[in-house]
């Protein structure tokens, strides 16, 4: 009988923490739906510095589409920048696979001097906040001429230290004798990189791109500091400053810039996983 109790009471905590975290998710979705005059209701008192407190609903008292319709179809200005962030995205993720793989795998495979001590910098650099970087990324940024440009943002996202952090760890874990293998058999080391590495160090690489591409389509300070026009401004940027009167598109808007980060985020679910424990593993 004890046992039991134990268990009910480990599932119900369980299925509140659940609910938790689910909540917020929730709370857009159902923001999404509601009419503007429910918004004006329920969020009055935050937004306008009204009386009482704000009370949310869980289900909506008149469910609309109305704001969908009005994000989805007369507001060109989501779609401009729901595509900026796919450029910003993408050209980082395009731009790690080119110059970060191949670092992991020079790091990982080969010996040369001063090996040790540029890891150790590349630790140290993935360990600074972007605040400690941004002077200098803006005078870089700004000497070749790219700020409030895309680039000024996809570039530095390209030499971002993390990619080679991680994916190394899976390149250190192919068997020695297997590239010794390949050699006798006459591969060289392009060969072995190609034919070997990259296959077996995939999950790597996969998890590098999911935990890149969450980062990166959620960025904020770095569009704020080097993007001056509005016209470049990623998604992550659209409505900052929420009135009542923009409540319902907020909600849309953060809805559906939601669903591509959840989409990636479960396709790529189990390489995350394993890139986590592969990062968590000292050398």
């Amino acid at each position: 009988m004890g046992n039991k109790v134990k268990k009910v009471i480990f599932w119900i905590v369980i299925l509140f923490l659940c609910f938790i975290a689910c909540y917020p998710v929730w709370f857009l979705i159902t923001g999404s739906l509601m009419g503007q005059s429910q918004l004006q209701q329920v969020l009055g008192p935050a937004l306008e510095n009204g009386d009482g407190y704000v009370s949310f609903p869980i289900l909506p008292l008149y469910p609309t589409l109305r704001h969908y319709v009005g994000i989805l179809l007369d507001s060109p200005e989501f779609f401009s920048m729901f595509w900026n962030s796919v450029k910003i995205a993408g050209g980082i993720l395009l731009g790690q696979v080119i110059v970060s793989v191949p670092a992991a795998w020079g790091f990982a495979r080969f010996s040369f001097p001063g090996k040790r001590v540029l890891f150790l910098l590349y630790i140290v650099l993935m360990m600074m906040p972007f605040q400690v970087t941004m002077l200098s990324n803006y005078l870089v940024m700004d000497g070749l001429g790219l700020l409030d440009t895309l680039w000024s943002i996809i570039l530095p996202g390209i030499f971002s230290t993390f990619p080679v952090f991680l994916i190394y760890r899976f390149f250190t874990g192919i068997p020695e004798a297997l590239m010794e293998s390949a050699r006798l058999d006459g591969a060289g080391e392009w060969q072995i990189f190609f034919r070997l590495g990259l296959p077996l160090g995939s999950a790597g690489i996969i998890s590098a791109m999911v935990l890149g591409f969450l980062e990166y389509w959620n960025l904020i300070e770095q569009p704020l500091a080097f993007l001056k026009d509005k016209s470049n401004w990623p998604l992550s940027l659209y409505l900052p400053e929420i009135s009542l009167s923009q409540a319902g598109s907020a909600f849309v808007a953060s809805v559906l810039a939601m669903i591509p980060a959840l989409f990636i985020f479960i396709v790529g679910r189990d390489y995350l996983e394993r890139g986590i424990v592969a990062a968590a593993v000292k050398e």
